[in-house]
């Protein structure tokens, strides 16, 4: 049925997707079961492009794909727009599944359940919790994809995140601490973590007499957490390569060739990795994946790219257009993007900080093109070059461009974060992963007292 449809269109490229999902949820809020739900859906989209604009429709049933891809075509050519071209691409014909030792979506729901009951009554029972959240999801998608050109690619993707949170309160403080984590779809990610349930906990209680930095610039240490996430949303987003040609101002700082650090630093955006939530063998254009180094040795030498994005900017397709589901057309996203591991441990890099900051974890944060503000889950002062007292959770902020230059050290043990997600145009939680070794950072401006 697709394969027809695709042909006699008169387009100048026509591509079709259809997905079939389930999901399922389960949300704690204290003691109260607040969702436990499972959910299937399906249904497809059509882009068809006519003398240089996109049509777009998508749809919930298969029947009448034809007319669909007619109406697409109508669409396309009620747009205007200067003439473009795709990066040219072999056509594939190819089925991916996922291999998995305990796939999450095939245990029962009972299970999971039982298995977050107590991880939420070690949370609750410890000392000066008021209230929990947890937040576990799991899903698996199958999608077809199919162009005008001569591919038909089936990939199946199956994906795990799970967010637990410890309130604790005295009087009128409050304060917390969580655990993100995720999977390609392994269960075993999700199991056996009473332990650091105990410790968010623990460390929730502690934060409501634990005192606060004074602001000021510091050397600061970040954890592989936070350093991923600087490398995935302070870096990441401006490497999207959609992003950078439609805004002239970025073209003349994101120029092939320019340092942008030292010769220690790597960055790298690779969907190829096997197991990580991020990891893919083909995009939502039917691109085979390949590692881009996004700088390298300290020089910005690649970026993300769609077959629209490279075409027009003379560059290589990379493998990185993706859409959170069929209501969405594809667009330039990252995959695992995170920072080469380099040759110093954790106590070399503590080694000669007279007085600085180590900072953990991710909270939140906010970019606007260079400039950043990340709040930190868990911080620590370090004085002499030894860990110190635990700190309330602190902000960093600063330019993108300068931090960079300002990393001084890469350590020796580099840790893929695959909590959470990645949110862009409107299409969120897109499945990512983040990575980097501990990084330290010269002159970093902390907000505190």
């Amino acid at each position: 049925m697709i394969a027809d449809a695709l042909k006699g269109h008169g387009a100048d490229y026509v591509e079709i997707h259809f997905e079939e999902s389930q999901a399922t949820s389960i949300v704690y809020r204290g003691e109260r079961l607040e969702e436990i739900s499972r959910a299937r859906n399906s249904g497809g989209n059509i882009r068809a492009l006519v003398q240089g604009s996109w049509g777009f429709v998508s749809f919930n049933r298969l029947d009448g794909l034809r007319d669909k891809v007619a109406l697409a075509l109508v669409v396309a050519r009620l747009a205007s727009r200067e003439p473009l071209k795709l990066f040219l691409v072999e056509p594939v014909v190819d089925t991916v599944i996922p291999q998995l030792k305990k796939d999450s979506t095939a245990i029962p729901l009972a299970a999971k359940k039982e298995l977050l009951d107590e991880y939420n009554d070690i949370i609750l029972s410890s000392p000066k919790i008021q209230s929990s959240r947890i937040n576990y999801r799991d899903g698996r998608k199958r999608r077809t994809f199919a162009n005008s050109e001569g591919s038909y690619i089936e990939q199946a993707k199956t994906d795990l995140t799970l967010r637990l949170t410890a309130i604790a309160r005295e009087d009128n403080e409050v304060q917390q601490a969580g655990l993100s984590l995720g999977s390609n779809g392994e269960f075993s990610a999700a199991e056996r973590l009473h332990e650091q349930a105990r410790e968010i906990a623990r460390r929730a209680a502690a934060l409501l007499s634990a005192p606060q930095v004074k602001g000021g610039e510091y050397t600061v240490i970040l954890d592989p957490v936070l350093a991923g996430v600087f490398a995935h949303e302070a870096f990441g987003h401006l490497s999207e390569s959609d992003f950078i040609y439609q805004n002239e101002s970025l073209q003349q700082v994101m120029v092939l060739g320019k340092r942008f650090g030292g010769k220690h630093l790597n960055i790298i955006d690779d969907p190829t990795i096997p197991n990580l939530r991020g990891s893919y063998k083909y995009d939502d254009e039917g691109t085979p994946t390949r590692e881009t180094y996004l700088i390298r040795e300290g020089i910005l030498e690649g970026r993300l790219h769609s077959r629209e994005t490279a075409a027009t900017m003379g560059e290589r397709a990379t493998g990185n257009a993706r859409a959170i589901n069929y209501l969405f057309p594809p667009i330039v996203r990252m995959s695992n993007t995170f920072i080469e591991p380099g040759s110093a441990s954790f106590e070399e890099m503590l080694g000669d900080i007279e007085e600085g900051v180590y900072v953990k974890d991710w909270y939140g944060g906010t970019t606007s093109l260079e400039m950043f503000t990340f709040s930190a889950g868990e911080a620590y002062m370090i004085r002499r070059g030894k860990l110190a007292e635990l700190l309330r959770p602190v902000v960093l902020t600063g330019n993108v461009f300068t931090t960079l230059q300002n990393i001084d050290a890469i350590g020796n043990d580099l840790e893929m974060n695959q909590g959470g997600g990645c949110g862009k145009g409107g299409q969120y939680p897109l499945p990512v992963s983040n990575g980097s070794p501990h990084i330290r950072i010269r002159h970093c401006v902390i907000g505190g007292r």
